[in-house]
């Protein structure tokens, strides 16, 4: 076997090779954004009931909170960026880094300061290669997400939402995650957690122009609200973590498919390479042992005469 023949059959083994892997975790990536998905359809009555419940007790009463007041000149923000621990998946973090970055400039424009909360090893080894500061950071779970990740999460946030920015703490909460919105179509988007938008709240829940009930707060609206307020962020970033999972192994699908796809097509012209070189490599022997059999014969006729 000649030595061109030898390179392309070890380029096409190492591609068949790299071809199983891929379709594999095509394979995975696929089974896996059912069970993400159903993740987030059930999260979604809990997160919407509970932002109505809000939003009853913010306009059935008078209280000032955190939650729902808006401050008057705003001066600190906070934005939780979700992105993903693993690679391979396509554009899926750079995307909501970018929206991140986006959002980060509009709000330095606005004139706030603006302190960066990651998950994902995607976003945090971003930010540390660019050695930019970061408040805090999660990594681990980014594929699948549990109630407990989120609430360890929400907690230094709503430490920093209630706290005054002379203590470090912050006016305006955002997220920015990935949209799951179908199989082929998933989009970075950004979004204010805090403080709440009532009628912003009420357009997404579906309650605008109903008329609320009235409650009696026991002991008050802003014990309340101070208890809905914890249960009202982790929902929300939890309902987040959940798209942006379903996202990622959307994305991740898509791209090993892409994947699989062009190692495909690598092989075959491989394949089509190797059989002109073969086939060369043949014609070659045969002019050869042509050429040796018209000189043997030469040299015998010769030493007959």
């Amino acid at each position: 076997m000649g030595a061109q023949l030898r390179v392309y059959k070890r380029r096409i083994r190492a591609i068949t090779a790299t071809k199983k892997i891929t379709k594999a975790m095509e394979m995975i990536a696929a089974s896996r954004i059912v069970k993400a998905q159903r993740k987030v359809a059930a999260s979604m009555p809990y997160a919407t009931e509970l932002t109505r419940a809000v939003t009853a007790v913010a306009t059935g009463s008078n209280t000032k909170h955190a939650l729902t007041t808006e401050v008057e000149q705003p001066t600190r923000a906070a934005i939780l960026l979700i992105t993903s621990d693993r690679g391979l998946a396509g554009g899926y973090s750079s995307n909501a880094i970018k929206q991140a970055e986006r959002l980060t400039e509009r709000l330095r424009a606005e004139g706030k300061e603006v302190d960066t909360y990651i998950v994902g090893r995607k976003g945090v080894a971003y930010f540390g290669f660019r050695e930019r500061k970061v408040a805090d950071s999660w990594t681990g779970f980014t594929d699948s997400p549990a109630y407990a990740d989120a609430k360890r999460v929400a907690g230094p946030l709503i430490e920093a939402i209630q706290l005054d920015t002379a203590e470090g703490g912050v006016d305006e909460l955002h997220v920015v995650f990935t949209e799951f919105v179908s199989m082929m179509t998933q989009n970075a988007v950004d979004g204010r957690m805090l403080p709440l938008s009532l009628d912003k709240a009420e357009e997404e829940d579906g309650a605008k122009g109903e008329i609320l009930p009235l409650f009696d707060f026991e002991p008050s609206a802003e014990d309340v609200l101070d208890a809905l307020l914890p249960r009202y962020v982790e929902s929300r970033i939890y309902n987040a973590l959940l798209q942006s999972a379903a996202s990622e192994h959307a994305a991740r699908r898509r791209a090993m498919k892409s994947a699989t796809d062009n190692a495909g097509d690598l092989i075959k012209s491989l394949s089509r390479l190797a059989n002109a070189a073969r086939q060369a490599e043949i014609t070659q022997e045969i002019s050869e042992i042509v050429g040796g059999a018209s000189a043997m014969a030469d040299a015998t006729a010769g030493s007959d005469k």
